[in-house]
């Protein structure tokens, strides 16, 4: 064995051997089959969440008026329930939103088949909030073996949900009102992404984006461009998270930490929401190391690093400081 003059020196082929083979042996073993019921009825369920929230959506686009505004944010979701006929309405948001969140979720579950790693289906979460879900999500089983393949699974999501984010909010902001004013009345006024600053740019020119009211189709994509910033923040173990983790190794928790208390500043300037994000996401990084991979000493190639690219872009285009705020 040549030493390197400090007292250590390569490790010699039978550890690296040994190594790989233990890295072999800890391969998760092929997933048992799971019922798909629980799933079927979250989903089912989560359907008629946004299908009720979805009508006011539908409501409030056609009475050229701000979502909720004039009416308590509860009453407006459980009044389709009350009249069934109002649930038809909330189709274009519902399924699109849906489209958007299963896209996502759909593609770390088939990156996680594609290297053999356990991952349950998609699990939705219906709730009775603003937009009738807290997003879905997917239980990963098994441990993640390499660096590009924790990449790819992280990655992978967000890039799927984000495409279908693109013509979604094309299309919504293309069939948007424009009413002046609009957000005098509203009781809730959601901010612009960047993304959907550069639609009104391209289909309105010259107005001011806070008269844009969109179809419930671009309501359905901006819940997506949403959902999407929030899972890319490079904290913790989000999406964003895995990436950084793949990238930069033993630096996760520190980079995760500090991008967190960033957040939480941002939080102070502009959206309090923020605050109470980045203050979770600190006490998360602190309490809750990145589980380890097997074999932390493969290299992430140039493709993965210029993808890390795209996945910044993604996270810039999505993202905006003031989600919500009050008039």
């Amino acid at each position: 064995m040549s030493s390197n003059g400090n007292g250590s020196g390569r490790l010699p082929l039978e550890m690296i051997d040994l190594r790989l083979a233990q890295v072999a042996e800890m391969r998760p073993a092929r997933a048992r089959p799971r019922p798909l019921w629980p799933a079927m009825i979250f989903f089912f369920l989560t359907v008629l969440s946004t299908l009720a929230v979805g009508s006011e959506f539908a409501l409030s686009y056609a009475q050229n008026r701000e979502p909720f505004s004039g009416r308590d944010p509860f009453r407006a979701m459980i009044a389709p329930f009350e009249h069934p006929d109002l649930l038809a309405l909330g189709v274009p948001f519902s399924f699109t939103l849906l489209a958007i969140l299963m896209a996502h979720e759909l593609g770390h579950y088939f990156t996680c088949r594609f290297y053999e790693i356990d991952a349950s289906y998609p699990y939705f979460i219906p709730a009775p909030t603003l937009f009738g879900t807290f997003g879905a999500f997917i239980r990963i089983r098994s441990p993640i073996t390499t660096r590009r393949a924790l990449f790819d699974v992280g990655l992978s999501g967000p890039v799927i949900g984000f495409l279908l984010c693109v013509p979604a909010m094309a299309y919504g902001v293309a069939f948007a009102k424009i009413v002046p004013s609009v957000e005098n009345t509203a009781v809730i006024v959601f901010g612009t992404p960047l993304l959907m600053r550069l639609f009104i740019g391209w289909f309105h020119p010259q107005v001011n984006p806070s008269w844009v009211l969109l179809h419930p189709i671009g309501r359905a994509a901006w819940v997506g461009l949403f959902a999407t910033a929030l899972n890319l923040l490079p904290v913790w173990q989000l999406d964003g998270g895995h990436i950084v983790y793949s990238l930069f190794g033993r630096y996760h928790r520190r980079i995760s930490l500090g991008l967190s208390l960033g957040l939480a500043a941002v939080g102070i300037y502009y959206w309090h929401g923020w605050l109470f994000w980045g203050l979770l996401f600190a006490v998360l990084s602190l309490r809750f190391k990145h589980p380890p991979l097997y074999d932390p000493w493969q290299r992430i190639d140039t493709q993965r690093w210029i993808w890390a690219g795209v996945a910044l872009a993604i996270f810039l285009l999505s993202f905006t400081p003031w989600p919500a705020s009050n008039p």
